[in-house]
């Protein structure tokens, strides 16, 4: 991934919520945002950004036109509280399907820096689990299945703490006060996260058949329809609208599978599986649950260290999904990514 200078990215950032526009209409946003910057300057900068594939360019002579390209938008960084803490209908964002983004997603969504991270803390991660008991390795699984199946719930509104958590795990105690929607989705996290394990090598990347596996043990007894939704579905605290034909979902998902397979990153594949089924909403219910697992489940496959989501804040993932949706921006939700894996393999030792 190329990097992106502070000026660059405060030209992204207007262009984000500007769209389409001449160079002598950005450099008059850029005065009014308080750059004091020539004309000159902004024709340089409209120029760089198209030579790294930021920017697209329409017309010529004196109507040309510059946008973001998708690698322009998938690698903006934006301010995910800052954006939703506007009310949906007054955000500059989509409120519909991007029928061009998973088909023109950059395959470089990392830089080296981030890359190193990751790579460091995956040898910290198989380091620790060398030479690790059965006994031990029993505990560090138990401990990971909890802490991921509790705040997995908890991210979509679940009430059971983590204490309950662990005494339904362990002890098959239910919580009092608690629906049963509750304790049956508890239980299909710690059910899909086995499945996911003791079947990894299916989930080398996603197919439509493993999505389908996945999301039944995710939905299971909580009253969901299976199979892929052939209805609309709206998104809480969002304008976008994800598509809403079965026909059009099932080729979503088979672009998604074809991105993911292609690439041969294995923190790419899992990133990509986080956001893709999250944004397309393949199913009636259960699409952010399944994401995570799925991610877990590739992570799995590669030998990489699964994600408990434990110390995430669920308000500022909420917001990366939502940023995700409506601006297409990877970047909030890759810091969460990079954030996670690397508490994971700090904190875990689970083969």
């Amino acid at each position: 991934m190329q990097k992106i200078t502070t000026k660059q990215q405060k030209v992204i950032e207007i262009f984000l919520e500007k769209g389409k526009m001449q160079s002598s209409q950005l450099h008059e946003e850029l005065k009014s945002a308080g750059e004091d910057v020539s004309l000159v300057t902004v024709k340089r900068a409209l120029s760089e950004l198209t030579e790294k594939g930021f920017l697209e360019v329409s017309g010529s002579g004196r109507s040309t036109s510059y946008e973001l390209s998708i690698a322009g938008r998938v690698l903006a960084d934006v301010n995910a509280k800052q954006y939703v803490a506007v009310e949906p209908d007054k955000r500059y964002g989509f409120n519909q399907y991007n029928f061009n983004l998973l088909s023109n997603f950059p395959a470089d969504i990392f830089t080296e820096e981030e890359l190193g991270k990751l790579e460091k803390a995956t040898r910290i991660y198989k380091k620790r689990t060398v030479g690790i008991s059965s006994t031990i390795q029993k505990k560090e699984l138990e401990r990971l299945v909890i802490e991921l199946s509790w705040k997995s719930s908890k991210i979509e509104g679940n009430t059971y703490t983590l204490l309950d958590t662990e005494k339904l795990i362990l002890e098959n105690k239910e919580a009092p006060g608690h629906s049963k929607n509750e304790t049956q989705m508890i239980l299909n996290h710690k059910d899909a996260f086995n499945y996911i394990r003791s079947h990894s090598s299916q989930f080398q990347t996603i197919t439509r058949k493993n999505l389908e596996e996945l999301h039944l043990i995710v939905i299971k007894d909580l009253n969901v329809s299976t199979g892929f939704r052939s209805r609309a579905v709206g998104i809480t605290g969002s304008v976008y609208k994800p598509l809403d034909n079965i026909y059009q979902i099932t080729e979503a998902i088979e672009t998604l599978s074809k991105v993911v397979s292609k690439n041969d990153t294995p923190y790419v594949k899992a990133l990509l599986a986080l956001l893709g089924i999250s944004y397309i909403q393949p199913f009636e219910d259960g699409n952010k649950r399944t994401s995570r697992l799925m991610t877990n489940a590739l992570l799995i496959s590669h030998s990489l260290a699964p994600l408990s989501y434990r110390s995430v804040d669920e308000e500022e993932y909420k917001s990366a999904v939502l940023v995700f949706y409506e601006l297409n921006s990877i970047v909030p939700m890759k810091k969460i990514f990079i954030e996670q894996y690397e508490f994971a393999a700090e904190n875990y030792a689970v083969k």
